[in-house]
């Protein structure tokens, strides 16, 4: 059943994935799920965990076609919002139908790819199309050398997300010349973290606190700071879980002010969970 009001918004998980065994996957993929992650198992998850919201990410082994999280959204669309995976020649018209249905940003997922020319035109009008509609772009990509790149998407006016801690192989080192380059990014008003799945960052729960307090001395705080569950943590799933997850960040984030700011306030205004889809 569809839900028809806005529940108060107690928490927002924002990032993960849903997917189902029978759709088409994507040629080039790196990973194919052997099990089916349904948005009410997920729905389950975060009610069980006191949060109320979520946003779903396209899975990079489903490539361009967003249909999946479409339906999911259509059937919660006051709780749900979504980040598609697109073609960069995505058509405007497109875009705005994906707006008119929640969605709110597009995923850039470049593990292990070669780094397309972001200040390439074709990339600048879809950056800028997207900064129009209040989107993001969300990154996930190694830390080492997101200065190379980010700069570009950067120059267009839209926001940047950058998944799970940036991926720094254990931690930000400041004493590495590239750690401290893609750090200075994040003085930047433009750029957001998700202090999300520290297992991919090869983080223990020490490293990642010294992850976090690095950046908010950078990004002055933690109002440009997210979380998410990583739910169903593909190729994790046997050594954690959902409420392991959840632990996990209010292990990290002590102080129950700035928990809220990252659970509530941070996810709702870079989500648009204040306007009606």
């Amino acid at each position: 059943m569809n839900d028809v009001t806005t529940p108060g918004i107690a928490g927002v998980d924002t990032h993960a994935h849903i997917f189902c065994r029978d759709l088409p996957l994507a040629a080039n993929r790196r990973y194919a799920p052997e099990y089916d992650a349904l948005v009410d198992t997920w729905i389950s998850n975060i009610d069980s965990c006191g949060l109320s919201h979520g946003v779903l990410i396209q899975p990079s082994f489903l490539g361009t076609d967003n249909s999946y999280i479409e339906e999911a959204l259509r059937k919660y669309p006051e709780r749900l919002r979504a980040v598609a995976v697109v073609d960069p020649e995505i058509s405007d018209a497109e875009l705005d139908r994906l707006d008119t249905l929640g969605f709110v940003g597009i995923r850039l997922n470049l593990i292990g790819k070669e780094l397309a020319d972001f200040s390439a035109p074709l990339w600048q009008h879809l950056f800028k199309r997207l900064a129009q509609l209040n989107w993001q772009v969300e990154i996930q990509r190694g830390f080492d050398d997101l200065y190379t790149f980010v700069p570009d998407i950067l120059a267009s006016g839209v926001n940047v997300v950058i998944d799970h801690f940036g991926r720094p192989g254990g931690a930000i080192d400041p004493a590495r010349e590239d750690h401290t380059k893609s750090l200075e990014l994040f003085a930047s008003e433009q750029m957001w973290i998700k202090l999300s799945a520290a297992y991919r960052a090869e983080a223990d729960l020490e490293q990642a606190s010294q992850m976090l307090e690095t950046l908010k001395q950078t990004m002055g705080g933690v109002d440009r700071c997210l979380w998410g569950s990583d739910w169903p943590n593909t190729q994790f799933e046997n050594s954690t879980n959902y409420k392991e997850q959840f632990a996990f960040f209010t292990s990290l984030v002590t102080d129950a002010e700035e928990r809220r700011r990252i659970l509530v306030d941070n996810a709702i205004n870079l989500f648009r969970f204040n306007q009606t889809v």
